[in-house]
């Protein structure tokens, strides 16, 4: 067992949400260490499409420049792909945004979103501790006391210890694991599973983002960066078991899940059809999952949560990068502005808990809404219905998931 040196916070998981907090917290002079288990750059389940509302925030955090120069194109319209109906409609224009041409989100690569802010974090003065895991956290004191491992294994003896009166999870909520901070799993044959994969040589047209839905599942593409289409989507396991064993049937062999999801979105989805008709799959499908939208406690006994491990929204509205990079900052204001000792660490938490569900519950409870009906019995064939006589829906629907409000402290 080895010890280092005690840190301001720690911080699990470098994703958005971990080092956007770990960045605004670097630059109030915290001292602070992030732990990642995956090397970088590493590709995720994840829509990656970002709001414009996030870029003031992404000026603060000083890689809006680089952002601009990767990302992929502005994104003006929203559409809707459901069975043989295609509808678009004006994509809102965000307020707020640090130049007057930045009224649009694009999308970018969580390969190189996800670098870029650790980078800029691991500039800030952040400890970076990577590929570890932390294995265990606990009290130790005034501080916590978090056992981190290289590879495998969860041996304490082989363990580096951080210590940290402040801990913030970053973790996301899909995996289980021993931290107290971790969601407990266990399977539901309504449980949404998560595919995600990349493809060249797309025709979507590259200033629209559609919402797909599909028999048991919806979904999303957008162009990203370097002219890549990326596609996410999620589907309900019970559908998915059913569906592998009519293709294996079919195709005399065993199918995966990947390849069943892309045949059904193909067969099922002419919008989603003709924009891969000529496209060409870059790397393999991801699946992750499943997910737990949500809302959940964001503090308890100095264990901060930011990201989906805090709420987590269905991804039907595509604003998880969002709520991700804005939670993290807004824990950062929350305890930039606590004096130290437990008691005022506590209330900074409760003040943190309540700015989230005032930025973030319309949005989870909207999600959820329009989940329901897309998965429902005759949802999609009412959502086609509607969308059709109103395409007007789509523009008030994504304002009302929040990609026209901006990031905390910047509006």
């Amino acid at each position: 067992m080895r010890s280092a040196s005690t840190h301001d916070a720690i911080v699990i998981g470098a994703g958005p949400a971990g080092t956007s907090a770990a960045l605004a917290l670097a630059r109030r002079g915290w001292t602070v260490a992030i732990v990642e288990k995956s090397m970088f750059p590493r590709r995720k389940v994840c829509g990656e499409y970002i709001s414009a509302s996030n870029l003031a925030l992404l000026e603060r955090l000083e890689i809006v420049d680089a952002w601009r120069a990767e990302a992929g194109p502005e994104i003006h319209r929203v559409g809707f792909f459901s069975g043989d109906t295609i509808v678009e409609a004006p994509m809102p224009r965000a307020k707020s945004v640090p130049a007057a041409g930045d009224g649009f989100g694009r999308a970018l690569g969580r390969d190189i979103l996800d670098s870029l802010l650790l980078d800029a974090a691991r500039s800030a003065g952040a400890d970076v501790f990577q590929p570890c895991r932390a294995i265990a956290i606990e009290r130790d004191g005034a501080c916590q006391a978090v056992w981190i491992q290289a590879g495998a294994g969860n041996s304490r003896d082989e363990a580096t210890i951080l210590r940290a009166p402040v801990i913030v999870a970053a973790h996301g909520s899909w995996e289980p694991g021993p931290l107290p901070s971790q969601l407990e799993k266990k399977g539901r044959p309504s449980d949404l599973l998560g595919f995600k994969a990349h493809f060249s040589g797309s025709t979507l047209p590259p200033d629209l983002m559609p919402l797909l839905t599909f028999p048991g599942g919806y979904g999303g593409m957008v162009l990203a960066d370097h002219g890549r289409l990326s596609i996410s989507c999620c589907i309900r396991r019970d559908v998915l078991a059913e569906l592998r064993a009519s293709h294996a049937r079919e195709h005399g062999g065993k199918v995966s899940a990947a390849e069943t999801v892309e045949h059904h979105l193909r067969t099922t989805c002419r919008g989603g059809r003709n924009a891969l008709e000529e496209a060409r799959l870059e790397g393999p499908w991801l699946a992750a999952g499943p997910i737990r939208p949500g809302i959940r406690a964001g503090y308890e006994s100095d264990i901060f949560r930011v990201g989906n491990v805090a709420g987590e929204s269905h991804p039907i509205i595509a604003e998880g990068i969002s709520m991700a990079l804005q939670s993290g900052w807004l824990l950062a204001l929350q305890l930039g502005a606590a004096a130290s000792g437990e008691k005022e660490r506590e209330a900074a938490g409760r003040r943190y808990e309540a700015a989230w569900r005032e930025l973030f519950s319309t949005r989870v409870l909207a999600a959820e809404a329009i989940a329901r009906i897309a998965l429902g019995h005759g949802g999609a064939a009412t959502m086609r219905a509607v969308v059709r006589n109103f395409p007007q829906a789509l523009t008030v629907g994504a304002r009302l998931s929040g990609k026209t409000r901006a990031a905390p402290g910047f509006g």
